[in-house]
């Protein structure tokens, strides 16, 4: 989540910085993102677009819906 963040934050110039805060109790240690599902019930399908480009993608995105 971090690296996702940082990476945000590059891509949209931005001066927010990043606050560390505990976990929730309940929360997950460890993440593990499955996309079996959706390759088997979207005909297999595989990501196609990094996630740099992608994050560039959806930022253009917002910023035209503003």
């Amino acid at each position: 989540m971090l690296e996702l963040a940082e990476q945000v934050l590059k891509l949209t110039k931005s001066k927010s910085k990043l606050v560390h805060k505990p976990s929730p109790a309940d929360d997950s240690k460890q993440r593990r993102p499955d996309i079996t599902l959706a390759k088997k019930y979207r005909n297999k399908w595989e990501p196609k677009v990094p996630l740099a480009e992608g994050l560039k993608r959806t930022i253009v995105s917002f910023k035209t819906k503003v």
